[in-house]
């Protein structure tokens, strides 16, 4: 099938490349919780504080523990061009706020992490910091597929940082306690308690690198919208989590989940360091067997019932060099059976590295065939 066929369905399969951005969303029955809720501008000194690290001792109740860590909990605000951006009415308004965590200061600057959703897309950020100070954040790194950004802030705006807890200790049934900006600014500092649901629960979540599977910590301690990058906390103050998703359906309450903090400390240091998280990279735009007419996979055998047909190579890309082609089915990696694009985007970034190679069984015009490729690396964009 070349040509003209070919083109045509392109036309018809919505495809995304693997390592690139899709419309951003997620399964069923999960949300975001980001808030489009607008926030008053107000102009606010902005002076400096002695730095603290939040104390992971044990403190007399646990309202000194929360009064320690809200410090390091900040709002955060996503400014987006209104109209068209080259008019010279064109301008920037808020287009949703979230939370943010302050996890570290040095000498310069202090460092906050939070949800890439909460900051895709922005023309400008801005975070609130406990005493209403506003001041403008940089964003040093994101990867859309675990949700996680890193941005940066004058030292001089930041008294504290906390401490990230141990996330493999936790025990269903541990208390937590939420803290964020549910709803927008105007709850900045909500705290919520509950306890672990689950240690570990794994979801599948539409983002706009793609389809994820996440693995995440249940809770009921209640976390709304705006509630996005902000903490969860064990007893002790030590952050164990950051809060990302909750079921949104109707009649269901308290299952909220949050992003182990061991997963986070991993992403934050490689974040800040690099921009990106360095996944190995084929470079196709792919579509799902079965969401294929049946004319442009005819050819395939019968027993073929799953697979991703390569819709689109990038040049000079993984895939090109190996030799792939348009409307090849891919059925393998390395023996191992891919049904659909997320379970290919799962094995290459959980089993390969950048610079392995691996063979691919793939079906060109109705004939199995393998090809073997070797992985480079690629920036999610």
């Amino acid at each position: 099938m070349e040509g003209k066929a070919a083109k045509k369905l392109l036309s018809i399969v919505g495809s995304g490349v693997v390592g690139s951005m899709l419309t951003l969303g997620v399964v069923a029955n999960t949300d975001w919780l980001g808030s489009p809720k607008e926030v008053e501008s107000a102009n606010i000194d902005t002076p400096t504080y002695e730095v603290e690290k939040v104390s992971t001792a044990p403190t007399d109740s646990l309202a000194d523990m929360v009064e320690q860590s809200s410090k390091a909990i900040v709002g955060v605000v996503n400014y987006q061009t209104a109209g068209n951006r080259f008019a010279e009415a064109a301008t920037e308004q808020m287009a949703g706020t979230g939370s943010g965590v302050i996890y570290k200061i040095d000498d310069k600057y202090a460092y906050i992490v939070t949800n890439n959703h909460v900051i895709e897309g922005a023309q400008k950020i801005e975070v609130t910091l406990d005493k209403g100070v506003k001041a403008s954040a940089k964003l040093l790194g994101t990867d859309a597929l675990t949700d996680i950004a890193v941005l940066q802030i004058d030292k001089k705006f930041a008294t504290t940082a906390v401490t990230f807890g141990d996330s493999s200790l936790l025990r269903a049934g541990d208390s937590v306690i939420a803290i964020g900006n549910p709803l927008g600014l105007d709850f900045s500092g909500t705290v919520t308690k509950g306890i672990v649901s689950s240690v570990s629960r794994t979801l599948d979540v539409n983002t706009s690198a793609g389809t994820w599977q996440t693995e995440v910590i249940q809770t009921d301690a209640a976390i709304n919208s705006g509630n996005s990058g902000g903490a969860l906390f064990n007893t002790a103050g030590e952050v164990i989590g950051i809060n990302s998703l909750k079921v949104a359906q109707s009649g269901v309450e308290g299952i909220g989940f949050a992003i182990p903090s061991n997963e986070v400390k991993t992403l934050v240091e490689q974040l800040t360091e690099k921009g990106q998280i360095e996944r190995p990279y084929l470079g196709v735009s792919l579509a799902d067997l079965a969401e294929i007419p049946y004319m442009y996979v005819k050819d395939l055998p019968e027993a073929v019932k799953g697979g991703v047909m390569v819709t689109g190579i990038e040049p000079n890309s993984a895939a090109d060099q190996a030799g792939l082609k348009e409307q090849d089915v891919i059925t393998e990696i390395n023996g191992e059976s891919i049904d659909n694009s997320m379970e290919l985007r799962k094995y290459l970034y959980s089993k390969l590295q950048i610079g392995n190679k691996a063979n691919i069984t793939i079906y060109r015009n109705g004939e199995k065939q393998q090809v073997s490729v070797k992985f480079s690396g690629g920036q999610m964009k």
